[in-house]
């Protein structure tokens, strides 16, 4: 058995995935890399077939017809050996010595055959072109080098969530949780560091800026302008992540991670918000009440939760003054933490 999993989906990814996968094979031996070539019409599939050429032990490529990022995480995870999982996507890369410090540490676990369910990572938004970084930790809420639960993590500061990037989940837990992504959707990653969380019992952080976000192409889903096209995708996943999970049930195991993923719905629901407001037509204006109608029908109790004491509650601030100091909110945030 590989010790993990990696899987990149690849899409028209012929520009710069080599950085990507190139920084995966620290150690390679250990680690097993799915390439999924999901339907690409440039160079993609020569330069994925060339690296399992010349790693065969390493390096598996899946090509197939192009069914979004949601499609090729899926194929990843079924196709997954190791024992832990962790997706990269193909503009994005690793830290070496960050890499070389997880894969000791699971095979520390390996040789006392106890695991963590959960590694969590800081991450850092890298905007490469500009030469600018933005590393995001977690040293405020979990304890370092410690099996923790969800019984005791500390507070989430108001820029911390966790995201797919900083994420590494054992394969069986996964699987377990059933989280299935869908096809043909951007903002998909979402649901992929949401509804597995109540099925990890032990968690396990490693203060290392192991994964690189880069910020900077322009047709980045992260993109202010793109993310306005495609907000009808960013609600279609919002509403997914508020009912995927039984906050109640977890609630009753874990009231600190109930605590998180109801402030988790929030953050999204102020995404979704926010860029409806930055549209600002009358189409726009409707997709937001229903977005709230749809949160406040299927789920009475937590729509009070979001529309009255979490961050979202801000979104909903009325007229020209209650939008302008959400927007200028929203701008002064996006300028201190450089997410795009």
């Amino acid at each position: 058995m590989k010790y993990l999993t990696f899987a990149v989906p690849c899409y028209n990814s012929a520009a710069y995935m080599e950085r990507c996968i190139d920084s995966l094979l620290i150690l390679k031996n250990y680690v097993e890399i799915i390439i999924i070539d999901d339907g690409s019409t440039d160079e993609t599939p020569e330069i994925a077939d060339k690296y399992a050429f010349q790693y065969p032990e390493t390096i598996r490529v899946i090509h197939k017809a192009n069914g979004g990022h949601g499609s090729g995480v899926n194929t990843g995870l079924a196709q997954a050996s190791g024992r832990y999982f962790k997706v990269v996507d193909s503009d994005d890369w690793l830290d070496a010595a960050s890499l070389q410090k997880v894969l000791f540490r699971i095979m520390h676990w390996e040789k006392e055959k106890k695991w963590a369910d959960m590694i969590v990572c800081n991450y850092v938004y890298d905007h490469l072109y500009e030469n600018r970084k933005k590393s995001m930790s977690y040293k405020n809420v979990f304890k370092e080098g410690q099996m923790l639960t969800w019984n005791d993590i500390g507070i989430f500061s108001p820029s911390q969530y966790l995201v797919m990037h900083s994420l590494i989940f054992r394969t069986e837990v996964l699987k377990k949780s059933g989280v299935t992504l869908p096809e043909h959707t951007f903002y998909v990653d979402n649901i992929f560091a949401y509804k597995p969380l109540p099925y990890v019992e032990k968690i396990y952080y490693i203060n290392t800026d192991l994964y690189h976000y880069f910020i900077g192409r322009e047709d980045q889903s992260v993109n202010e302008e793109i993310l306005k096209q495609r907000i009808d995708q960013q609600i279609f996943v919002t509403k997914i992540v508020a009912g995927c999970v039984d906050l109640k049930e977890v609630k009753g195991k874990y009231p600190k991670l109930a605590r998180y993923m109801t402030r988790n719905v929030s953050i999204m629901m102020a995404i979704s918000s926010i860029h409806l407001l930055l549209i600002d037509s009358d189409e726009a204006w409707k997709k937001r009440d229903d977005l709230w109608n749809y949160i406040k029908t299927h789920n009475k109790n937590l729509y009070h939760k979001l529309r009255y004491t979490t961050l979202s509650s801000f979104t909903n601030l009325p007229g020209k003054t209650g939008r302008f100091v959400t927007v200028t909110g929203y701008r002064a945030a996006r300028k201190i933490y450089q997410f795009n």
